[in-house]
């Protein structure tokens, strides 16, 4: 699909077909994540992939019982990876580029499963603790940003409403 056709037409899918993705489409998506820009080009982030539905149904707890994600084929658990975060940009690294890195590599993930004919919501509300909890991330050292509940879509959403870009762009005054 075109790139821009792609952005345009990309919805948030909550609704999944009892269908496996194959390998093939999900080693596609993680390739994009990791083609993804990061900050000193550290990738200071990592991702867990999840598809036991124990630990789905763990996350979904964690995630307020959001069904989406005890109901995707898998789940993408971006995490910002702070030790490695730390050691070149020390506390902005931790609390701001780390986060950057797993979140861009998120919406290239995204992007990808939705050129490859997938699903996916981005899932912000969740307990950290709980869901790092879930996928055994190292909690000292890892902080879970995102969930990616992916799979085939069962549901065609309507496009929402965007802002105007005159409301959203604030030109320099000269």
């Amino acid at each position: 699909m075109e790139f821009f056709d792609l952005i345009k037409e990309r919805r948030s899918i909550r609704e999944f077909k009892k269908q496996a993705v194959e390998e093939g489409k999900i080693k596609k998506i993680l390739e994009a994540a990791n083609s993804a820009p990061s900050a000193g080009n550290i990738q200071s982030y990592d991702i867990y992939l999840i598809k036991s539905q124990k630990k789905k149904d763990l996350l979904s707890k964690a995630a307020l019982n959001q069904d989406s994600v005890k109901d995707a084929d898998f789940v993408l658990v971006f995490c910002a990876n702070m030790k490695k975060a730390i050691a070149k940009y020390g506390a902005r690294g931790t609390e701001l580029y780390s986060v950057q890195d797993a979140t861009i590599a998120c919406a290239y993930a995204q992007l990808a499963a939705a050129n490859l004919g997938l699903g996916s919501v981005w899932v912000g509300a969740f307990y950290e603790q709980q869901a790092g909890e879930a996928i055994g991330a190292d909690l000292k050292f890892e902080r879970p940003i995102i969930m990616l509940p992916v799979g085939y879509p069962a549901e065609t959403p309507k496009a929402t409403s965007r802002r105007n870009l005159k409301d959203l762009v604030h030109k320099e005054k000269l």
